[in-house]
């Protein structure tokens, strides 16, 4: 944690605790075989914006009791009862649709449904009135995922399958607001194609499946008969994260900056074919077995790792090199101001602006360009390709980035912001945290804090303020809650960059407008 200026230490974060949800798979028969019903989340959502997925929602306490209270209703496992209940539930508030009695599916009347909107334990409620029936109703469990640890909530979603049987039943938006904007139905491997081809946002959990789901169709030979497969023993476990076609990422415990806990590696190209490595930043043998752990389940006959990439030189970026290389063998690729702050990189390559490199695979090639962003500290790059921008510490979706006073530059960094801005990258995969759907919202975000706070400093001094101290209180004023030994560093950033540029000079022990 370098970045800390001298005598700082902060308590460490930790990964929030698990909660249950549930979603569903809803398929139809159709001509040419089964399709499966997936949402597109509008774009104003904290979580997934843009992307395809399956309805679905967390497990509440009145599901719990639901379950609790009435478990003759359904004919699950136990260990699914309330999750099986919120997917009854989210089916009618999300997509409108209910058991219809005799093992199929129908449209909920919509007063009934109107109701389950406003208030939860309406659904239960309406089971017991006869309004709505559970009889005959069919679900199978056929995988659970857990959030990976780097989310600002985790949860332990229970995939249900559920055939409705009629291709004349659809989906139709709730009253009020909707996570989503469209409905769409799917063939799995058309849909995992278009995955794979960049037209569409799939989030993580549901790309792996549906990988199990079209290689079981290819034993099985439909989508009835794969999930039967998939439901007599269900995945689960730690699963591949892919965030884009070709960019797999590996969260590795760190000591790193709260409220992050982990560092993002990067493993970029496909299986079977050529791969590059970024910031393999695994130090603990707890995180040096992990990481051996996904690039071995990374690797398949034809893979080749080409080079470990850092992105820059603080220590929760780059692991112990000696330990790594037990686990593969590659020359570092990374800036000169990063290679000469790590110890023994020997068999090495300098990146620099301009540069770039291709990864060729059994569906293709990928070329990653180098561009330098060394505002957060000198030497920091970024890798631009079609999929998006893995950025390193410019900006994250949870939490805030430092530009240390040491050796960060203020106007650097938000001239970094707005290059990777301009560059319209689809997403961004950062140092920490999750990917960023929508990186112009997030960029415009963090480039308006910023110019604002370096403004704030500038009328401080203007307003003849001198002293560091007071400075930083009246910049951040409006911040109260802050660490006042991050908004001091922070302020002296500020500071120095305003220098530089000349509207702010350092004499008599204080700070004063030119």
């Amino acid at each position: 944690m370098s970045e800390l200026p001298e005598g700082v230490s902060l308590p460490p974060a930790r990964a929030p605790k698990t909660r249950p949800s549930a979603s569903v798979m809803l398929s139809r028969e159709s001509k040419g075989g089964h399709e499966i019903l997936l949402g597109h989340r509008v774009s104003e959502l904290p979580s997934f914006p843009d992307f395809w997925a399956f309805p679905g929602g967390g497990v509440s306490k009145v599901d719990m009791e639901a379950s609790e209270d009435h478990p003759g209703w359904l004919d699950v496992d136990e260990e699914y009862g309330a999750a099986s209940f919120a997917l009854l539930r989210e089916m009618v508030e999300e997509v409108g649709l209910t058991p219809d009695g005799s093992g199929g599916i129908m449209s909920i009347e919509e007063s009934i449904r109107e109701e389950v909107c406003r208030d939860k334990g309406a659904w239960r409620k309406n089971v017991e009135l006869g309004n709505i029936t559970t009889e005959g109703f069919h679900c199978e469990m056929i995988t659970d995922r857990t959030t990976p640890p780097f989310a600002p909530m985790r949860f332990q979603n229970f995939f249900f399958h559920v055939p409705t049987g009629d291709p004349g039943v659809n989906p139709t938006f709730p009253p009020g607001r909707s996570e989503f904007d469209e409905f769409r139905w799917w063939k799995p491997g058309e849909l995992l194609s278009a995955w794979e081809g960049n037209q569409l946002r799939i989030p993580p959990p549901i790309v792996t499946l549906l990988r199990d789901i079209v290689d079981r169709i290819g034993v099985d030979g439909d989508l009835q008969s794969a999930c039967d497969s998939l439901a007599a023993e269900p995945p689960s476990g730690d699963h591949r994260l892919e965030f884009a076609p070709g960019v797999e990422v590996v969260p590795l415990e760190t000591e790193t900056l709260p409220p992050s806990t982990h560092t993002n590696c990067y493993i970029l190209g496909e299986p079977g074919g050529e791969m590059v490595i970024v910031d393999p930043a695994a130090r603990s043998g707890r995180s040096l077995e992990y990481l051996g752990a996904k690039i071995s389940g990374a690797l398949s006959p034809g893979s080749r790792i080409v080079a470990s990439v850092f992105t820059h030189m603080h220590p929760d970026h780059i692991g112990d090199l000696s330990g790594i290389s037990e686990i593969y063998q590659a020359p570092i690729w990374a800036s000169e101001e990063t290679l000469e702050a790590i110890p023994g990189a020997v068999d090495s390559s300098v990146l620099k602006e301009g540069d770039s490199f291709t990864l060729n695979g059994p569906s293709g090639s990928t070329t990653w360009d180098v561009i330098e962003t060394p505002g957060h500290c000198p030497g920091h790059i970024c890798l631009v390709g079609d999929a998006g921008i893995v950025s390193g510490d410019n900006c994250v979706v949870v939490g805030t980035i430092l530009v240390p006073s040491s050796n960060g530059d203020m106007d650097s960094y938000i001239a970094g912001l707005r290059r990777i801005r301009d560059l319209g990258p689809p997403m961004l995969f950062p140092g920490h945290g999750p990917a960023s759907p929508n990186p112009r919202r997030l960029l415009d975000r963090y480039i308006e804090h910023r110019s604002a706070r370096h403004e704030r400093v500038l009328d401080a001094v203007s307003s003849g303020i001198t002293s560091l101290d007071d400075i930083a209180r009246s910049a951040y004023e409006d911040t109260p809650d802050a660490n006042p030994l991050l908004s001091r560093d922070q302020t002296l950033s500020h500071l120095r960059s305003l220098a530089s540029s000349g509207k702010v000079e350092e004499r008599d022990n204080g700070y004063h407008p030119v």
